[in-house]
């Protein structure tokens, strides 16, 4: 069998694959829509792009973990 294949026997699977991709995406949009342009000050629009790179780490984590059943 294949990843994809295999993925549909848990119904978890696929949601943890989606939310991942959402955060990842979402992150993405969020630096993309440079925040150091609308902050006040620059301190602000580093804590946006410190945690939008979180953000971007947990989704990939997440979908790493729920791509992979080791």
């Amino acid at each position: 069998m294949n990843a994809l294949t295999d993925g549909l026997e848990d119904p978890l699977k696929p949601l943890g694959v989606v939310a991942g991709g959402f955060l990842v995406l979402a992150a993405a949009g969020t630096i993309i829509g440079a925040p150091w342009a609308t902050q006040q000050t620059i301190a602000t629009a580093i804590a946006q792009v410190v945690g939008a790179l979180l953000m971007a780490g947990l989704g990939a984590g997440l979908v790493y973990l729920s791509w992979n059943d080791e």
